[in-house]
């Protein structure tokens, strides 16, 4: 996320309306994760809430994000599907690994599967943790499946 800035009075305008609404997403899924049960509960709760927010998306991003959704379970069965700034994301130990960023969510030209400081993916002084999903190929399914893989160790 970033802020925005007038360019021309150099003047601070505050976060964008879509950051805004993401930062009010994060806070009602961390009321929300307080509020359940047992572990269990919690894990299945979380599931249901990544499926259903990937439901909830526009036609191209909903296929990217249940193809990623398949590829990173299936891959790292041991990262747990969580919300994360009203975007799925995928977590070891509770902190998150990666997430998708639709589109739509920030009015971009395309999705994104991100990394974050978990991911193991460090390769020499510079390393990619963003890559843009243009479409989900097999082969594109290939590649996040290895990242994920290298991602978790």
């Amino acid at each position: 996320m970033s802020s925005t800035k007038n360019t021309e009075s150099g003047s601070y305008e505050g976060f964008s309306a879509e950051e805004r609404a993401a930062m009010k997403e994060h806070a009602a899924e961390q009321k929300a994760a307080a509020r359940r049960g047992s572990q269990g509960d919690k894990a299945a709760l979380a599931e249901r809430d990544v499926l259903g927010k990937i439901a909830e998306m526009q036609d191209a991003d909903r296929v990217k994000a249940e193809r990623v959704h398949a590829v990173v379970t299936a891959s790292a069965p041991q990262l747990a599907p969580k919300l994360w700034y009203g975007m799925p994301a995928y977590a070891l130990d509770g902190k998150v690994v990666c997430f998708f960023q639709s589109a739509a969510k920030f009015k971009a030209r395309y999705a994104t599967l991100g990394f974050n400081d978990p991911a193991q993916l460090d390769e020499g002084a510079m390393w990619a943790t963003g890559f843009a999903l243009a479409e989900v190929t097999a082969e594109v399914e290939e590649q996040i499946a290895a990242l994920i893989k290298r991602a978790v160790g």
